[in-house]
């Protein structure tokens, strides 16, 4: 009986973090990354996205008085036609949330049919 007690009070917690529904969607993310399907996306992906994502933060971070360069994950749910849609950052500096407004427009290559939505992340590290 306090094994189940147990149980249920960890899940209650579980459930009010507030962080959980972005840490559920990032590793959802990352297991899509290494499904069947994830490796020749992601090709596909940053074939398109590698060098605007990179002009996008050097020009978020250049526009910013005193750039916050902590490093930060950025989490989205692609949708059939490319479009994105809960587009979302985690921690919300002022770097992140620059890339942010600027990635949340980008029409990306269409993903695979499954798993949807479709949840891609990509983890930041600004090194200089």
């Amino acid at each position: 009986m306090s094994s189940l007690l147990i149980l249920a009070l960890l899940t209650a917690a579980a459930a009010d973090t507030p962080s959980d529904d972005f840490t559920t969607r990032v590793t959802q993310a990352k297991l899509t990354e290494a499904s069947a399907t994830g490796p020749a996306y992601q090709k596909q992906l940053w074939d398109q996205i590698g060098n605007p994502t990179t002009d996008a933060l050097k020009g978020c971070i250049s526009s910013l008085p005193k750039a916050n360069k902590a490093p930060f994950t950025l989490v989205a749910d692609v949708q059939p036609d490319g479009n994105l849609t809960r587009v979302e950052v985690r921690p919300t500096t002022d770097v992140a949330t620059c890339l942010l407004s600027r990635f949340a427009t980008w029409k990306l290559p269409a993903p695979p049919s499954s798993p949807a939505p479709y949840s891609i992340e990509v983890d930041f590290t600004i090194t200089h």
